[in-house]
């Protein structure tokens, strides 16, 4: 942590002034704006990565993840998120969207990075 804090104050890029998503956040945000704590994927199509909120949600009994691996897969999406500086644009998005997950369509936001997202992409 100390070295992180020493990173931000010797040479501040404009991403890091905005705050990382956190895993909690993420799932207040979709709680608040649907109620429902819906699954996130990181999708990649022609070299682009996408973020996508589908239409199944933690709280359906046929859904696939207890609590613990949904938390688990979502801190995976999300740090890709921050690691691609992209946690304000996905907050916005989030609090913004004005469509809603339904049955066989999810939301889709393209993830820009720039550089970075060739590290991402196989």
């Amino acid at each position: 942590m100390i070295h992180s804090a020493v990173s931000v104050l010797v040479d501040p890029p404009f991403e890091q002034s905005i705050p990382p998503l956190t895993v909690d956040e993420v799932i207040d945000l979709l709680r608040e704006r649907w109620q429902a704590s819906y699954d996130m994927q990181l999708v990649v199509r022609r070299k682009r990565m996408y973020l996508q909120v589908m239409w199944a949600y933690l709280e359906q009994q046929s859904f696939p993840l207890n609590e613990e691996e949904y938390r688990t897969h979502l801190a995976q999406v999300v740090d890709v998120v921050n690691r691609l500086g992209q946690a304000g644009a996905v907050r916005t998005w989030l609090n913004e969207t004005r469509d809603r997950p339904r049955l066989g369509k999810a939301l889709s936001l393209q993830l820009q990075g720039e550089d970075r997202l060739e590290e991402f992409l196989v």
